[in-house]
């Protein structure tokens, strides 16, 4: 029967079900249910667990979804934070970004995984695809047949609201032990299952089946019954339905960082691969399935076996447009918002990104710009933990520290990038710290060769103004687990106005202050640490290290921007249990060797005048500057 007929059978009868209204009216048969509770439908009556409505009841007014017709008003406020895709595609500016369906029906892996940095729409996406695909008592067509996806023919359209779906978000498990994580995964799990709550009484379910999901939907399900509970819950939705679910788990792999941060790794890696290989490996009661994550955590066996799984980084060309704003969407977003002149400035600060051979906008930058009447700001910087980060840079050595201050002047590298890297090789390999920024953000790939090993070779640089903002907070004040911020910023103030004696007083306290110890490190620890703090100077300096001038290498030096401010030259020393004297005289020889190396070459032909010169001395946790 048409939507036609259908009206006219209804219109001859007094009364009419919610499913009949929502026909009549164009709504879901949610709502309508959902407004007869609220006593906005005159004389609707309950009759069992039903609703009876009047044939002639008026249509109620509903101000929480608008028509299409009203969409895209001038206006529409900025989904800042919406993860829900029929509210941020109804009341919100959207950004349509359902021509990933399209792109993912055209090629259909299996198990499809999304590597992105954070605050890059992963989550709506993944709401999106949910919505799409869900089998519901709601007729969810009409999120989308304004959309790209629906006028790409009918092959497409006969997916929608097809599909049990399983659906999981790990983004909020960050807990500190594990027995709080695992008690966190229960209760998403229980509250899932309770949106598949005919499970409960299916006559297609056996006994057995039926007692494990009460446990789920109890949350007290023990580690082993649920590592099978993705297995278990997609036989039996397929059982109920007659069709595969589609399983979602967006931000798989919050848990596993955290259990790397808080010392239950092993933990939640066993329980994750027990997981995933119930639910995702030659599961024949899975139609796909996507997850969403920052890493991809391949070596970790977690995804062992697992050979239909087709992960998306940050590098792969595939999906490359879906996550974050490409510039044709940011112009069209600048003429709604009649804000065309301020493109420049937004791509100064929010573009750069590059995912696959895609330029990409920070979508959430850009939205809280537009929010903040145009007010470019780095919005980003406090959007989440970069805790590991800052282990990383805990036991760098120099050389990180100087091509960390290198990107912040502008430059550029050529690295190893491994995009399967794992939280354990941060202790082991501190170069992959490159890997981390790249993946999550901090860094762009300006151009990428693969490797025999089918890993990559990658230039990369800095996207954008609001990222150099953001390393000098997230990144390079991460050294604060050794270098406390107050006593960095007396230091820094101490190098910027020349004064070795207020140098000498803070670099020594800094090193009391700590509690390693130093009296086994080299020069190369106290290099890494001095060259750490210059590189926070707010970009009134060019730092650099270990270049030749004059006749030599010097270990720091800090040319100005400004050729009206002074330039500094640094050369350090390093000695074992040494006396204070033995300190002083070493120090002086490092300033001997400034003069008689003649580093100061470089500045003066750079038009400097003004140079500052310091001969710095360590022994443990003493310190001694000659000037």
């Amino acid at each position: 029967m048409s939507v036609r007929d259908g009206t006219e059978v209804i219109l001859m009868r007094k009364k009419m079900s919610t499913k009949e209204a929502a026909i009549l009216w164009g709504i879901s048969g949610r709502q309508v249910s959902k407004l007869c509770g609220e006593g906005k439908i005159k004389g609707a009556v309950k009759e069992g667990r039903s609703w009876a409505i009047p044939m002639d009841a008026p249509k109620p007014a509903d101000g929480r979804i608008k028509p299409v017709s009203e969409i895209r008003r001038p206006g529409l406020p900025l989904p800042i934070g919406i993860s829900d895709y029929r509210l941020a595609s109804t009341e919100y500016y959207y950004v349509d970004k359902t021509m990933m369906i399209k792109e993912f029906l055209d090629d259909r892996p299996m198990v499809s995984l999304f590597t992105r940095p954070r605050r890059f729409g992963k989550t709506l996406n993944m709401d999106m695809l949910r919505t799409f695909f869900e089998k519901t008592d709601e007729d969810t067509s009409g999120y989308f047949k304004n959309k790209k996806i629906w006028a790409c023919g009918k092959k497409y359209r006969d997916h929608q609201g097809k599909y049990p779906v399983i659906f999981l978000s790990f983004k909020d498990v960050k807990f500190n032990t594990w027995e709080e994580t695992f008690d966190s995964i229960c209760d998403i799990f229980a509250k899932e299952a309770s949106r598949h709550i005919e499970l409960r009484t299916s006559e297609r379910c056996n006994t057995y089946e039926k007692a494990y999901f009460e446990k789920l939907l109890s949350g007290k399900a023990n580690l082993v019954e649920l590592s099978s509970a993705l297995a278990t819950l997609s036989l039996m939705l397929h059982a109920h339905h007659g069709t595969a679910p589609v399983i979602i788990i967006d931000e798989y792999d919050t848990p596993i960082q955290q259990g790397h941060l808080k010392g239950f790794y092993d933990e939640v890696v066993g329980f994750m691969r027990n997981l995933f290989s119930g639910g995702l490996k030659d599961n024949r009661h899975l139609t796909f399935g996507f997850l969403t994550g920052i890493l991809r955590v391949a070596k970790e066996s977690i995804f062992s076996g697992l050979n239909n799984l087709a992960a998306n980084s940050v590098l792969d060309t595939k999906y490359s447009e879906h996550f974050g704003f490409t510039s044709e969407e940011i112009k069209e977003m600048t003429l709604y918002y009649n804000a065309e002149d301020k493109y420049g400035e937004i791509c100064e600060w929010y573009d750069g990104y590059k995912f696959g051979n895609t330029e990409i906008f920070n979508p959430w930058s850009v939205l809280n710009y537009f929010r903040n009447n145009c007010k470019p700001m780095a919005y980003w910087q406090s959007t989440g933990s970069n805790d590991i980060i800052g282990e990383i840079l805990a036991e760098a050595d120099e050389t990180v520290y100087e091509k960390l201050n290198a990107l912040m002047q502008g430059g550029s590298f050529l690295t190893y990038i491994d995009t399967g890297v794992i939280y354990p090789q941060i202790k082991s390999d501190p170069s992959s710290v490159y890997s981390f920024l790249l993946v999550t953000g901090y860094l762009k790939m300006i151009r990428s060769d693969i490797t025999f090993s089918g890993d990559h070779m990658c230039e990369v640089t800095l996207p954008n103004k609001e990222i150099s903002f953001v390393y000098n907070k997230d990144i390079l004040q991460k050294l604060e687990p050794i270098v406390p911020n107050s006593t960095a910023v007396f230091i820094q103030r101490a190098i910027y106005s020349g004064n070795a004696a207020e140098l000498q007083k803070y670099l020594g306290l800094l090193l009391m202050q700590s509690a390693s110890n130093y009296d086994a490190v080299g020069e190369n620890f106290y290099h890494g640490l001095v060259l750490g703090l210059c590189a926070a100077l707010d970009n009134r300096y060019y730092v650099t290290s270990n270049r030749e001038s004059g006749e030599g290498r010097y270990d720091i030096c800090l040319c100005p921007k400004d050729k009206n401010m002074p330039g500094f030259l640094i050369e350090l020393k390093a000695s074992k249990q040494s006396s204070e004297d033995e300190l002083k005289e070493l120090s002086e020889k490092a300033l001997e060797q400034i003069e008689d190396k003649k580093y100061e070459t470089e500045l003066t032909a750079k038009g400097v005048t003004n140079i500052f010169k310091y001969g710095v001395a360590f022994s443990g946790k003493k310190v001694v500057i000659s000037e």
